[in-house]
C-alpha cells in the first residue's frame, strides 16, 4: 500500500510538471519582444547591445536597447518596436 502511493505520489508530479511547462510555453508563444518601453531595472533580459546580460539591469527608461516582453500585437501599441535596433 505505501509502495502503491508512493508511485501515485510521483506519477501526479511528474504531470503536473508537464502541465506546468506546456502552460508556460503557451504563454511564452502568446507573448513577443518589444524594446523601448522597459522603464529603468525592469527589461526582461540583456540588452540587444551587449551592455548587460540579465533582467533588471536597465539603466534608464525606455532605452530602445533594453526590451521586455509583451502580449503578441501590443509592443507598437505601447510605443515600442519588435526589432531591436541596429548595432552599432
Amino acid at each position: 500500500m505505501k509502495n502503491q502511493a508512493l508511485v501515485s505520489s510521483a506519477l501526479a508530479a511528474a504531470l503536473s510538471l508537464g502541465v506546468v511547462a506546456h502552460a508556460q510555453a503557451q504563454d511564452k508563444a502568446a507573448k513577443e519582444k518589444c524594446y523601448g518601453i522597459a522603464k529603468a531595472g525592469q527589461n526582461d533580459c540583456a540588452s540587444s547591445d551587449g551592455a548587460h546580460s540579465c533582467a533588471g539591469q536597465a539603466k534608464v527608461d525606455k532605452a530602445p536597447t533594453e526590451w521586455k516582453y509583451v502580449a503578441k500585437g501590443t509592443c507598437e501599441k505601447e510605443g515600442g518596436s519588435t526589432k531591436a535596433p541596429a548595432k552599432k
